[in-house]
Parts: structure tokens; sequence; C-alpha cells
């Protein structure tokens, strides 16, 4: 048996999160570049050394993720507007491949950050919109990552994702909060994950990964059929309803995967993912046709 000083254990915990951030300001012309290269590395360290949850991470076991903040327009001194893509991945069973759980693009971000001014945060009150809105995607990488593992085991990260929404101040003027706003903001996002309506794809999510991915390696038809019967699962809910933020990110983050997963199946199961994924996900058909080649 092997035997690690206690030193050794204490040091192999990190946070939750192993998270890339680049800022991108190509578009200004009047704030001094080095502002938003403090920008990143203060968004960079909070979120890679904040403890986000209860549980113990290993180095191995921290979320791979990442953040481009591509600023589009300087509102003022210090408040800026921004397009952001977030994307996050795990590894699958006994595989050297990682696959993708998030890829969003959110066109909303307004923030103010003035340079060397410390990122305060507080799940349960508003502090600023910028820290607001990394502690929001926070909690939904952890929620997405924690769902793939258990069955709708990010439940406690996505309440409080929803206890951020419900802490932005009514009059804040920051678009992506609010209902009315849009279907396709940050309250959708954490509507369609808490609606039980949409339950059979949260579970679908699980069965996919858990049951599908990480089972490929050692029993690839198996596997394969798996997540075939997860989209069968989810067929009803998102067909029923179309276009929700739930089946977007899902579809986002998966129409490339399925079709490399589906493109080596029996031509029976070839027909049967090509019929579902038409029915789900019309925009990507031309996409998904591919598996039939």
């Amino acid at each position: 048996m092997l035997f690690l000083p206690f030193f050794s254990l204490e040091k192999a915990e990190a946070q939750e999160l192993n998270m890339s951030v680049q800022v991108i300001a190509r578009q200004l012309q009047s704030t001094d570049p080095q502002v938003f290269q403090t920008l990143e590395t203060s968004i960079r360290e909070f979120m890679n050394t904040r403890r986000w949850t209860g549980d113990n991470f290993s180095v191995q076991e921290r979320i791979e993720c990442g953040m481009v903040i591509n600023i589009t327009e300087e509102l003022s001194g210090n408040s800026f507007k921004a397009q952001v893509t977030i994307q996050s991945s795990r590894p699958v069973h006994n595989a050297s491949y990682n696959t993708v759980l998030l890829n969003h693009n959110d066109r909303d971000w307004v923030f103010e950050y003035i340079e060397h001014q410390p990122i305060e945060f507080n799940p349960n009150s508003f502090t600023n919109n910028l820290s607001a809105l990394l502690g929001f995607y926070a909690y939904l990488i952890i929620g997405m990552d924690y769902d793939s593992f258990s069955p709708r085991g990010g439940d406690p990260y996505f309440d409080v994702a929803q206890n951020i929404i419900g802490s932005i101040p009514p009059n804040l003027d920051a678009p992506g909060w609010k209902p009315f706003e849009s279907n396709r903001n940050r309250y959708w996002i954490i509507e369609n994950l808490q609606n039980s309506r949409y339950v059979k794809i949260r579970e679908s999510f699980y069965q996919y990964h858990l049951e599908g991915l990480d089972l490929m390696y050692e029993n690839t038809s198996k596997g394969r059929e798996n997540i075939l019967q997860s989209l069968r699962n989810m067929e009803q809910s998102v067909v029923e309803n179309p276009n929700t933020m739930i089946s977007t990110m899902f579809f986002n983050a998966k129409s490339d995967e399925l079709v490399n997963i589906f493109s080596g199946a029996p031509q029976p199961e070839k027909a049967q993912a090509i019929q579902l994924l038409y029915r789900m996900d019309s925009g990507n058909t031309s996409k998904y046709s591919r598996i039939l080649r």
C-alpha cells in the first residue's frame, strides 16, 4: 500500500476551474491597452483561485474551460460593452479526448472596470455586473459538468446561478438578466435548466455522457447505442419546445461530435440518428448529412 505524506495530499487539492481567459479590444482606440491586459489577468485569477463549491478537486479533476471577451465598445472611461464566448469540456473515460459541454456566445456583456480594482463577488447580493457575470458562468460551467456525471447533478449550482439572477437590481442598466428583454439570454438559460418541462433533456445529458461516451472505449457499439437512446429520450421535449436555450446549447456543443460518433455506425443506426437530428436541430441538417457519406 502506498502512503502519501499529509502535505502532499493537501498540495494536490485545487480549485474547480482551470480557465483560460483572453480579452480582445482591437476596435478601441482611447483606452490604454494595458488596462485590458490587467483585466485579463484579474479575471483569470478570480475564476481559477476562488473556491466555488464545497467539494475537493484534485489538479487533474479541474474543469477545463475558456472565456474569450471581445470588447466591442467603450461606453465611458471605465464602462465597456463586449461579446463573450464561453466554453467548457470534460475528459471522456479511458480516452485522450475531451468532450465539449458548453459552447455559448453571450452578446450582452456591459460592465465597468477600473484597473487594479479587485473583483469582489457574493452569490447572494449584487456587487457589480462584472462579478455577477463571471459568477453566473462559473456556476453554469460547474453545473453542466456535474450534470454529465449524475442525473440532475448540477442542481445546486444552477440554484446559485438563479440566486445571482435574483440579486440583480431591477434598475440595472445592463442587458441579459431580464426575461422580457429576450428569450435567449442568461435568465432563460437557468429557467430552462430548472424547468421540469425540460427534465428529459437534462437526464439525457447524463445518459449521453456517462452511459454513452464514457462507455465507448470499452464497448463502442453499446456506448453509441446509449447515445442514440439519449437522443430518443429528449426528442419529444425538443420538438414540442423548439429553439429553447437548453436544446440550443446542447446542439451547439454536440453537433460536430454527433457527426463523428454516427459516421462509423451501422447503416440502420445512421438512419435513426439522421432522422432524430433533422427533427431536433434542423439548422444543422447540412452538417448531419455528412453522417451518410
